[in-house]
This record gives structure tokens, C-alpha cells and sequence, in this order.
């Protein structure tokens, strides 16, 4: 293997190390980018879908999760790039990063909107009783029992979530956005190096992949209540 490929000029003004460097930012900005909207929208879907007496609101949110579940991840991506522009005009003037991102968001939430719905019916219903009896709004209740307590119960998988969500957004070499796979294709092609190409970006993504791992691991410990077990989690006691 010639290693020293990294170190040609890719025809730019920039070794092909540079280039895969600056690639990899750009797959950390669209699952970074991503992972935010994927948080705050699939939280918000999550909770929705379990209020109480709220039974249109729980049947739209139920739609959102079965429409951005079940529509592959590249469909929607050129749905976002290629068919939302046309039908809207205005939309044609949004960076492609953009786009790309707010597809990858919403994909991921109706999965952790899943996660959330899950994480909350695992409570026993005593939690929501003991807030009503506090005289908490169903909002008060939500925000200081339910949630609290349900945040700990979904973290495990939503660490896998997280990880997944940046191993998917490799998709977005589709659209041309210039991250780690997009660089892998291009550059296998003009130096003809495709094993070190592709171990080296492999080996980038198994980097980013850890380190959400352990960041997600350390916020998981630091969220730990002594003495309560998380389903799945590391906690101890009952």
C-alpha cells in the first residue's frame, strides 16, 4: 500500500490529506447539525404522543413518526434536494447543507420520538399522579417528574441513535455535500488507491463513532440517579 498518496496534491492546491481532513469536518457539522434537530423535534413528537386527552394531537404525531420511519432515508433526502424546491421556489435559494440536514433531523426524531414515547409509558403511572396531586399543570408534570425520570430510562438508545445518525450521514454524498464518503468516491477515482482511501476514511468514522460513544457514556453517568436502575443503562440499586 502507498500511503503517501495522502500527501499528492489533489489538482486544487491541497493534498489529499487536507482535503480528507476538511471532509471529515463536514461529516461532523451534518450529524452535529443534524443530532440538534433530531433532539429537539423527536422530544417534542415523543411527548406529544402520550399526553392525555390530547387525541387529535397524538394521532398527528403518530403520523410523523410513521411517515419519516418508513420512508427510506435517501428517498427523503432527494425529496428535500430535488422535489420540495420545485414545488416551492422560495426553497431553491436554501444551502443544500441545509436541506440535507433538516432531512437527516427528521428522520432520526420519529425514531427518537419512539424512543421517548417508549421512555415515558415505561413510568409507572403513579409518577403523573404524584404531580396532579402536587397540583402541577400537565405541562409542570411533564417537565418536572415525567421527563426528568424518562430522560434516564431512553439514554441507551439513544446513544446508539447517535451513533447511527452519524454513520447515516454519509447519505449525503447524494447531493454532493463534500463529506467523508463524497471525498472517498472522488478520491478513489483520481488516484486509483481505493484500499487506502477507503481504510483511511474508515477509520475516521470509527473514531467519531467512539467518540460520541464516550461522550454519550460520561452524560449517561453524570445523569445517574444513585440507586435507580435505568432499563439498559449502567445504574445500580432499584
Amino acid at each position: 500500500m502507498d500511503w503517501q498518496v495522502f500527501l499528492n496534491d489533489d489538482g486544487g492546491g491541497r493534498t489529499y490529506l487536507e482535503w480528507m481532513i476538511n471532509a471529515w469536518g463536514w461529516t461532523l457539522s451534518v450529524a452535529g447539525c443534524a443530532w440538534v434537530v433530531a433532539i429537539v423535534v423527536g422530544a417534542l413528537i415523543g411527548t406529544v404522543r402520550t399526553l392525555p386527552n390530547s387525541p387529535w394531537a397524538v394521532r398527528l404525531a403518530n403520523v410523523w413518526v410513521e411517515i419519516f420511519r418508513n420512508v427510506p432515508l435517501l428517498v427523503q433526502i432527494f425529496i428535500w434536494y430535488f422535489v420540495l424546491p420545485k414545488l416551492f421556489p422560495a426553497m431553491q435559494q436554501v444551502p443544500g447543507f441545509a436541506l440535507v440536514v433538516v432531512a437527516l433531523g427528521f428522520f432520526t426524531s420519529a425514531r427518537i420520538a419512539e424512543q421517548v414515547r417508549a421512555g415515558i409509558q415505561a413510568l409507572p403511572k403513579g409518577q403523573r399522579y404524584a404531580g396532579m396531586a402536587m397540583g402541577f399543570s400537565t405541562a409542570q408534570t411533564y417537565r418536572y417528574v415525567i421527563l426528568p425520570m424518562a430522560v434516564r430510562i431512553i439514554f441507551p438508545p439513544l446513544t446508539s441513535e447517535s451513533m447511527n445518525l452519524l454513520k447515516n450521514s454519509s447519505v449525503a454524498f447524494a447531493v454532493s455535500i463534500a463529506e467523508l464518503t463524497t471525498f472517498a468516491m472522488q478520491a478513489q477515482e483520481e488516484t486509483s488507491r481505493g484500499v487506502e482511501v477507503y481504510l483511511a476514511v474508515t477509520v475516521l468514522y470509527a473514531i467519531s463513532a467512539f467518540a460520541v460513544n464516550r461522550v454519550m457514556a460520561f452524560v449517561e453517568k453524570r445523569l445517574q440517579i444513585p440507586g435507580f436502575i435505568v432499563a439498559g443503562g449502567t445504574g445500580g440499586g432499584h
